[in-house]
This record gives structure tokens, sequence and C-alpha cells, in this order.
């Protein structure tokens, strides 16, 4: 007996430690997870930032100092050095969110999550990351100069790697059990990959090609008009085009395909958009160029964005960098400060491609051409490695087929897209770092592909500007709306936009640029520009501020980003009251009636004003937009720019009236039945939540990357704003960095991003940032002129050769 007992401890100590040390579905291995020398509790110390390491192949010295923000101002003798120490920092604070971001690019999610990624990996392999970040790599490759400093970069990301042991491993690498692999230059050009589908142009063609059919050319025009009744372009009215002198492609003799799709790729977040602006010296209270910028993105744990101060002896750069790619994205330097927003542009175009029996070949011209063909090896954990087969043809990659979202045996629709186009964007912003004035900043620029960027920029000789830059088609009126006939070259980009005449702005008579994802010209511009859906609201906001007094100080310009005030529903909300019969509204209806009516129209976090506007609204475009809800149809509903036009200007169109109800409903009928919902939605949420203050509706969060990691997010942060106001800060989505900087000798900056500098959840430095942010308050920038350590420094880190 005492043999059996001792063989059945042995074996259930065998399977005990099996267990704790298998992955089970998405159960980590638990042993692993919870080691005391190697899982989870080695994550929770704060990381070193002194001391001395050896990195292969520096050529001299790197000093890092770290103040108490734990940004590190890094000071190197060279670019090379520089470069190969912000990979080698940027891996010690945001190693996993680096990787994991071009996994996410590459379509190669499923490889650590399992086959519930396989769809998001097969669509972004049909999308073209891959190959798109191919042809980035070999431009790059062009440049001795950019590839080296790319190579370098990579080489000081793998030599943290190489130096961790597994109880250094981040968190999310123990919890997914994996390791990371090397870095290569692809997965940097990945990581612009990832930035350019993130930050892409109108992709609505398969939408608006089911409106145009549903409903008719002239309703199409009426619902999406290419401009709004009211323009506040980003180049000012007045500008004078006469330079121009290379002609708009003319409109051949083209007709939509007017085809069918039910379900299309994911795509881009529409709020992803920006503010920025730049005042002249004649502007400005102290006589000094000042300039903003607030990336509007995800609100993401770890940021999407990490702080550095980047020397060598030829130039000083400080801003938010993009973990996995080189220099300051948004920032400044001794001389310039520039800033970018999304330009929105449709570089998107989609074409029907006919192929012949064995899709060998497709239609183009009345001729055979041959297809290409990449197959995409998608490995998943656990499972066999899934091969899909993309066809290319001219046009690009063949993302809907008989094999993916579509039941057409011999037909397809391929992307052209100028994400797929070589460029060389990294080094607009190597250059960027380097700009002391004007014309280094326009030469910069000439380097950038895709995606389109409003580049915002100041100088200390008190120069400012803005420019509309990217590898624009030069379209012929109306093309890229619909799906067109991939078999007609007429259909083809003829060419592209001269970068010369791309749009801009130096030194206007107004003393002021700015951009917020408005139009970028009027119809004056004499290239074709569609609408894909500019804002309308915040760019006004922003232009009746810096139009209402002459001079402006640092201090407005943090109350700009912090302005809550919603235009949108001052120009609707007073229009529903007046227009809406409330006497049937009961007690509680009335409340809430009364609510609204008293509400100022800011979006504050203890106002329920904005709270019933969004509920009313948000009900009402609804109602107005059944027209939409067709099974089995891909649709995107009118803007909502031109749905509160229609409302105010054409109350009894057809569109008004409810598909599902005998009666004729106009926009008075639905002013009353939305509020009357809304009303009782909003009841329930007091009844849930206790109240429904703005904080409380909007509840405010930064998630882990991981989504379903609710330990590692911060949850009902403090902050007011919304879509189309100034402050656009929704429930996940919002001013990802918010940047001032005025332009002394050297510029004086502040800058504040919800989130930390550390990638660690363990960290004290992981969002330490958020309640700041929150609040609208803002940290001063430590810009060093020298390798020396201030009263702000609180570690120094020394990066020797090891060779």
């Amino acid at each position: 007996m005492k043999y059996f007992k001792l063989i059945l401890s042995f074996v259930l100590t065998i399977g005990i430690f099996f267990a704790l040390n298998t992955k089970f579905g998405s159960i980590p291995p638990i042993g692993k997870f919870l080691n005391p020398y190697t899982g989870v509790w080695q994550n929770e110390t704060d990381e070193s930032i002194t001391g001395e390491i050896s990195i292969p192949d520096l050529k001299d010295k790197v000093t890092v100092h770290y103040d108490a923000e734990l940004i590190p101002h890094v000071f190197a003798q060279n670019d090379l050095d520089l470069y190969r120490a912000q990979g080698y920092i940027t891996a010690k604070h945001r190693l996993w969110q680096m990787e994991f971001q071009t996994f996410a690019a590459s379509g190669r999610l499923s490889e650590i999550i399992g086959d519930a990624a396989l769809n998001y990996d097969r669509q972004e392999r049909r999308r073209g990351m891959g190959y798109g970040a191919e042809q980035t790599l070999n431009k790059m490759a062009d440049d001795d100069t950019t590839s080296a400093m790319v190579q370098a970069y990579a080489d000081g990301v793998n030599s943290y790697i190489n130096q961790l042991e597994p109880k250094d491993l981040p968190v999310e690498y123990k919890l997914l059990d994996y390791k990371p692999e090397a870095w290569t230059p692809k997965k940097t050009a990945l990581l612009l990959m990832y930035m350019t589908k993130m930050l892409a142009g109108g992709d609505d063609d398969m939408e608006n090609t089911n409106a145009l059919r549903l409903f008719g050319k002239e309703r199409f025009d009426l619902l999406f008009p290419d401009f709004f009744d009211i323009t506040d372009p980003i180049i000012s009215k007045d500008t004078d085009w006469s330079f121009i002198d290379v002609p708009q492609t003319p409109t051949p003799n083209s007709t939509p395909v007017l085809d069918s799709i039910s379900e299309t790729i994911d795509k881009p977040n529409p709020d992803n958009g920006s503010n920025n602006w730049a005042v002249s010296g004649k502007k400005s209270t102290t006589g000094n160029a000042i300039l903003a910028n607030d990336p509007h993105l995800g609100l993401n744990l770890p940021s999407i964005w990490f702080v550095m101060q980047l020397s060598t002896p030829d130039h000083n750069a400080f801003g938010a960098t993009l973990p996995g790619a080189l220099a300051v994205i948004s920032g400044f330097n001794q001389h310039i400060a520039w800033g970018e927003t999304n330009a929105t542009r449709d570089v998107i175009d989609w074409y029907k491609i006919e192929f012949n029996a064995n899709r060998t070949q497709y239609k183009f011209d009345n001729q055979w051409k041959d297809v290409s063909v990449r197959v995409e090896e998608i490995k998943i954990k656990g499972k066999e490695t899934y091969k899909d087969s993309v066809l290319y043809t001219h046009h690009g990659p063949v993302v809907y087929d008989k094999n993916f979202k579509s039941d057409q045996e011999l037909a397809g629709y391929a992307m052209q897209w100028t994400g797929h186009i070589p460029g060389n964007g990294q080094k607009t912003f190597t250059e960027l770092n380097k700009a002391k004035n004007y014309d280094d900043y326009t030469e910069a620029l000439k380097n950038w592909i895709a995606p389109a960027q409003n580049f915002v920029f100041a100088s200390t000789e008190g120069d400012i500007a803005l420019w509309i830059q990217g590898l624009l088609p030069n379209k012929w009126e109306g093309q890229g709306k619909f799906i067109m006939d991939g078999s007609k070259s007429e259909n083809d980009w003829q060419g592209f936009i001269p970068q010369e005449f791309n749009a801009h702005t130096k030194n206007p008579e107004r003393g002021f640029v700015s951009s917020a994802n408005q139009h970028p010209v009027d119809e004056t511009y004499p290239y074709y520009v569609f609408n894909d859906g500019y804002e309308t609201y915040r760019n006004r906001v922003i232009n009746d501020f810096f139009n209402s007094k002459d001079k402006f100080s640092v201090q407005d310009f943090k109350d700009l980003h912090n302005n809550n005030y919603n235009l949108k529903a001052a120009e609707i909300v007073p229009y529903m009251l007046e227009h809406m019969d409330n006497s049937s509204l009961t007690e509680e209806e009335k409340a809430i009636y009364d609510e609204i009516k008293t509400w100022q129209f800011n979006n504050d976090i203890n106002e329920v004003g904005p709270s019933i506007f969004r509920q009313w609204y948000g009900k009402l475009y609804d109602m107005v937009w059944d027209e939409f809800d067709v099974e089995d149809t891909a649709l995107e509903q009118p803007f909502a720019y031109q749905t509160i036009y229609l409302l105010k200007n054409k109350g009894d169109d057809a569109f008004m009236d409810i598909v599902d109800t005998p009666e004729t409903e106009t926009a008075k009928d639905l002013f009353l039945l939305a509020f009357k919902a809304a009303a009782a939605r909003l009841i329930e949420i007091k009844a849930e939540k206790g109240d429904y203050t703005w904080l409380t509706y909007k509840a405010t969060h930064a998630s882990h990357l991981l989504q379903g990691l609710p330990a590692f997010s911060v949850f009902d942060i403090p902050i007011g704003g919304d879509r189309s106001i100034v402050n656009a800060t929704s429930e996940d989505h919002g001013p990802s960095w918010r940047m001032i900087v005025e332009m002394t000798s050297p510029p004086t900056a502040f800058g504040i991003y919800p989130g930390g500098q550390s990638g660690n959840p363990g960290s004290k430095y992981y969002d330490n940032f958020i309640d700041d942010w929150a609040a609208g308050k803002y940290h001063s920038l430590n810009f060093l002129q020298s390798n020396t350590a201030t009263d702000a420094i609180i570690g120094t880190q020394t990066l020797t050769p090891s060779n």
C-alpha cells in the first residue's frame, strides 16, 4: 500500500506540474505565469535608469538622462549611435507593444492568439499590409543613409532583446506564452504601414455604390455632397491658385459598376483625426510664433506615443515618438516645431475585376493580363498553417473574391491604395528632426507618400506654415466615389497632383494656420477633392477662436485644447426644441426636457445636457436613416452635418418618414418620437448608475491593447468633450498627445498624453499621466541644451560600446 501511495503521489505531482506549465485554450500556463522567479511577479519592479550598459556596434558612448516622468534624454555623438540607442531604449520600455503592433499589421496574430484571429489575419494579408511594407522597405533601401539608420535602430532593439532573461520578459509575453523575435527593418516598415492604415482616408466606394443603386444619383448627391453649404477650409478661401498649370484629369465616359457587397473589411476608426494650429508672432502675446498639435487616436495602454529627446552635435529634437519607428514624429528642435493631422483624402479606390475560367488572367482593355499570386502562409498557434492565395492585378490586391466575403466565381474587387506605393516616410521625420527653417521643412515633406497628412510648422525665425502632403491621385471629377470597372484603362489613376501643387500656405495674412480634418480647400482649387465626411464643427470653433481677438498666449492654446463647446448641439438643439410639440410629455420626460433646455452646450463632466443630446440625436439619426438598414448590403449613413442640414431645411423629405410605420412622419414628428425614446433610455441609465451626468454616461476609458485585460486598463476617466468637439474625447478615443511649443530660442514646450512612459502595468510610470491629462494640465518638457544633468534629472544611464 505504501508503494501505491508513493506512486500515486508521484503521478499527481507530475500531473499538476504538467497542468501548471501547459496552455489550455486561451488560458496561459499558470505555473510559468505565477512562478515567483520568472513569472508575473518579476514585472512589478520599475525600470532601471542608472548604471552602464554595453551595446554592440556603438561607435561612441551614449548618455541617457531620465527625468522624473521617465522621459529619456538621449545624447549621442552621431546619427547611427543615436538611433541604435533609440531602438534600445524604446524596446526597454515598450517591447511588447511595438512587436504586437507589427504582428497586427502583418496579419500574424494567429501565431500568438490562435485561430480566433484567423479572419483578422486573412483580412490584413488581403489588404496588402505585408506587400506595402515590402515596398516601403525597398524604397528605404534605395537611400543608404535611411537604410543604415533603420538597421541601427533594429540592432538597438535586438541588443535589448538579446540580454533579456525569461524573468525580464514583459508580462504580456508570459500571459500569452511566447517570446519576442528579432527586430528587423521590415518591422519598422510594418509599423509605418500600421499607421498608414489607421489614418487611411475615404474608403466607402462599396457602400456609396450600394447607396447609388438603391436611391439614385440625385438622391445620392443630396445626401453626400462634395461640399457642404458651409465650408471653412484648411487653406483660406481667398487663396490664389493661378500658379497651378497642370490640369485636372478630364472625365471619361465612364459609369460605375452597380454591384452589391454585403460585408466589407474593417475600416479605420472614423474618429481618427487631430487638431493642429500655429499663430505668427504678430498674433502672439510675446511676439513668438506658437504651435500646437493633438492627434486623436485610440486611448490605449500602453500609449501609442513614447516621449523622448534625441540629440547629437548636429541636431536636438524632442517630442512624441512611435515605438518601432525612428525619430520624433510630433515635436520640435532648436529651430522649428511641427505636428500632423489626418488629411483624410480619398486615396483608396476599388475596381471590379473579371477573371478568365481558371482565374490566372483578368480582362483589361479587351485583352487578358496575367495575375500574380501571393501565397500568404498564416501560422496558427496549436494548429496547421493556413494558406491563402491572394491575387494581384496592376491595381493592387484582389481583396474580395470567391474565397473571401464574395460569392462571385469569376469576379473580384481589387484595391488601389497609395499605401502600396513605395515611399520613404521615415526620411521625412529624420529630416524634420534636423530641419532649421521653412525650406528644410518643405524639403523633408517631399519624401512623404502616405497617409496624407496636414503638416503644421512654426520656426524661431517667425514663419508659420501648413502643407497638405501626400502622393495624391489627380482624379477626374467624381473618380473614386463608386466601384469602377477594372477592365478599362480610362478608370485607372492617370497621374498624381505634382507635389508643389498640393494645397499649402505660408505666413497667411490672417496670422494663423489650422487644421482639424475639415475640407482642405474650397471649390476654387483646380483638382478634385472628394468629401469623405470632412469635419465641420471642430474646425469652425478653432478658426472662430483665432478670429476672435488680436493676440494669443500659451494659456489660450491650453484653453483651446480643452475646449468642450458642442457646436453641433448648438446648431440643432434650439431648432429641435422650438419645433417639437412637447404637449404630450410625461412628468419624467418634461424634467429631462427642462434639463436640456437650460444647457449651454458645453460637454463638461458634471453636465447632463451632453448625455441627453447624445441619446436624443442618436435616436433621431437612426430614425431618419432607417432606409439604410438593408439586409446583406454594406451601407454608410450620411454625415452628421448634412443630416442636420436636411432636418432644418427639408423636414418633409421622404427620408424623414419611418419605413415601418403607416403614418407619414416629418422632422417635427421625429423630434418628439426620438426624444421620448431617448428619455426612456436615460431613465433606465439613471436607475442603473444613479445619474446620467456626462462623466457617468460617457465613461471614458483607456484599455490595454489586449482588450480582455481590464486589470491593465483605466476606467471612468473624468474628462469632458466628445466627437466633433475640440477636446475630442469620446469613450475610448481622443487627444493621444497634447503638445504646445512657443518658438523662443530655444523653444519652450509643454506636453501630456493619456498614459505613461512605461509599458509595464506594474510600473508607477504606466498610467501616471492620465489624471493630469484628464484635468487639462500640462507638463513642462525639459528640453536639455547640453549633455549635462540638471535638477530635473533623476537618473543617468550610459550606453558604451561592447566591441
